[in-house]
């Protein structure tokens, strides 16, 4: 492939990923200075405050987002895949052989995308309302209709999901980098006018703010922590544009903006601290003010973009890893896997931030609810990655420990900070952590206990085999779909018992979903002769990819099994649950499996299988 192809196809990625990943943290100037000095820990305006925060929101910039999320997350790729499940399944996979380390990882990574869920409907709040916010400064007339108007904006934004992440990111990307540029001419411009406040580059600066009253710093990190929202959203929407466009946007591009207008608006305090009333709108002339505030909006939607697209990520992750029931997950591109569109997610996430905003009224409420959800997905990410740098990546202890501990250090005291302001509004992010971890958990652990049952209730596939001598046999194949390996189906054992016949040609079909997001064509069928023309088939899927049965097993044919769904049936077990006393699950959290189960997309829709050659099977199985 010749360079100009090569630019030719990473161009659209590099503009994509501006106009999707970054959104988040490419809005965080319109409040983060803002929140540090005036939010709920008010700074007083002066001259060694300003130098100290901008020396601690740089240096927190550069250690947390360019050095651990884009340097070495992106390293932890799970086949090109991000995020907090995709990075779990990575981690289990390596700790297969300890199940306590597997389980408390497990745990650990399931709750990190819980919390995720929680940042996802903060976001888009908090970020849309900022901005429409700005026409208080245009006029006080316009202060009955922010909520309206937000709310709006945000409707239009969910509706056009369907459309997908790869054509809303190419129309997103141009107007991000007009809003990257504007960012960075307005801080230059003004540093240009207060050149001093260059030496927060110097980390002496944070240094001299934090250790001069402790206390003061600690609560002040509530407010700088807002400059790395949207940096676990870099890792988590990996697989929608790949690791150098993501890397190459970031340190060519959106770095050197966002520091320029973090210390433009710095500069602007230093010579006019009245200006903290809304510092990113002042930084620029007066009549910029309206054209800003539009474009601040039109940012703000795309900033809602990244952590929505993350979103359907994990929940197409979370299902095909068997933490959520099976739904309905639309491939949006022919040329990019990792673009798709989640309906359930999208107006769950969408009733969640309509909520938000008629709860909240103002962003500096939802201020105090943003932070949380973050800093403990960063603290948890960290704890997962320091096991495959020590252990697995195997770096050399004398630098992977300093490296993993000032992590841990930087993380967890920015997750302390934020706990402060649980009582003002942080309980949402953590409440709604709870609630989906819960579900996912009880999702997982039911079905392991039905798939434990069933198998109690199985009789091995070499018994009914060597059994059905007698059995006459009818023209045709039959599939039946079972979870269960080498067991004899509950659909096979009942067309047994009641139609007393079997097809000349009989398949038990199993679909095994791999702890990596992809499989080659190659490795996506495993054929089994179990004799007497039966065999076992087992189709291959990685965690990222949404099964097509028709069309995997087209692949058939060319190890010798060829399939004509015209005379072929589909036997599925249609498994009625039956909540008993038995041990496994308390009684509330059978019910809440047993209301999961009845809502699971139906198998023969989610694995593709034609509607007129399923036949179903009904039995019974008590937990």
């Amino acid at each position: 492939m010749s360079s100009t192809q090569t630019k030719q196809k990473f161009s659209p990625l590099v503009l994509g990923a501006i106009g999707v990943v970054y959104g988040d943290i490419g809005t965080s100037p319109l409040y983060a200075l803002q929140a540090t000095f005036s939010g709920s820990h008010p700074l007083p305006v002066v001259e060694a405050n300003i130098l100290g925060v901008l020396s601690v929101m740089f240096w927190t910039i550069m250690l947390l987002v360019s050095l651990k999320y884009v340097i070495i997350m992106m390293r932890a790729d799970n086949h090109g895949e991000g995020g907090s499940l995709a990075l779990l399944a990575l981690v289990s996979e390596m700790t297969s052989h300890q199940p306590r380390l597997k389980w408390f990882l497990t745990v650990l990574g399931v709750f990190a995308a819980a919390l995720f869920y929680g940042d996802s409907m903060i976001t888009p709040a908090i970020s849309v309302l900022s901005a429409v916010e700005g026409l208080n400064l245009v006029s006080e007339q316009f202060k009955s209709y922010i909520l309206p108007i937000t709310i709006i904006v945000l409707t239009g934004l969910f509706f056009i999901q369907k459309r997908g992440t790869g054509t809303v990111g190419m129309a997103f990307g141009p107007i991000m980098i007009i809003w990257f540029a504007c960012l960075a001419v307005f801080g230059l411009i003004s540093i240009a006018h207060s050149p001093q406040v260059l030496w927060a580059l110097n980390p002496i600066y944070a240094w001299r703010f934090l250790s001069a009253d402790p206390r003061v710093a600690f609560l002040s990190l509530g407010g700088i922590v807002l400059v790395i929202t949207g940096g676990e959203a870099l890792y988590a929407d990996m697989g929608h544009f790949g690791k150098y466009p993501i890397r190459l946007a970031w340190f060519s591009f959106v770095l050197p903006a966002l520091v320029l207008n973090y210390f433009g608006q710095g500069a602007l305090l230093l010579h006019s601290p009245q200006a903290i009333e809304n510092p990113f709108y002042l930084l620029g002339p007066a009549w910029t003010l309206v054209p800003m505030v539009l474009l601040a909006t039109a940012a703000t939607v795309i900033a809602s973009q990244a952590v929505i697209s993350g979103a359907f990520s994990i929940a197409n992750q979370s299902v095909q890893m068997g933490f959520l029931p099976r739904m309905k997950i639309r491939q949006t591109s022919d040329q990019a896997r990792g673009q798709i569109y989640v309906p359930f997610t999208n107006w769950t996430l969408y009733a969640a931030v309509v909520f938000l905003v008629l709860a909240f009224h103002t962003s500096s409420n939802l201020g105090a609810a943003y932070g949380i959800a973050v800093t403990g997905t960063m603290t948890i990410t960290t704890i997962l990655i320091a096991f495959l740098i020590i252990f697995f990546w195997r770096w050399p202890l004398l630098f992977s420990i300093p490296l993993v501990t000032i992590l841990l250090i930087v993380d967890m005291t920015y997750f302390a900070a934020n706990a402060i302001k649980i009582p003002q509004g942080g309980w949402f992010p953590i409440g709604v952590a709870v609630l989906s971890f819960t579900v996912l958990t009880t999702w997982k652990h039911g079905r392991k206990l039905l798939y434990e049952e069933i198998g109690r209730q199985s009789v091995p596939m070499q018994v009914i085999i060597d059994g059905i001598t007698d059995v006459p046999r009818v023209h045709g194949t039959a599939i039946f779909l079972t979870s269960m390996g080498e067991g004899a189906p509950s659909s096979l054992l009942h067309n047994l018992k009641h139609n007393q016949v079997l097809h000349e040609r009989n398949v038990l079909l199993t679909v095994v979903v791999e702890d990596k997001p992809y499989v080659t064509k190659g490795n996506r069928i495993l054929i089994k002769d179990l004799g007497k023309n039966f065999y076992l088939v087992k189709v291959f899927y990685g965690f990222m990819e949404t099964p097509d049965i028709p069309a995997s097993l087209e692949l058939c044919a060319t190890r010798g099994l060829s399939f004509d769904l015209m005379t072929s049936s589909f036997f599925i077990s249609r498994v009625t649950i039956i909540s008993t006393s038995k041990p496994g699950m308390v009684r509330w959290r059978e019910r809440l499996f047993l209301t999961l189960y009845r809502s699971s997309m139906h198998a023969a829709d989610f694995l593709k299988i034609p509607a007129n050659r399923v036949i179903e099977m009904g039995t019974r199985i008590e937990i």
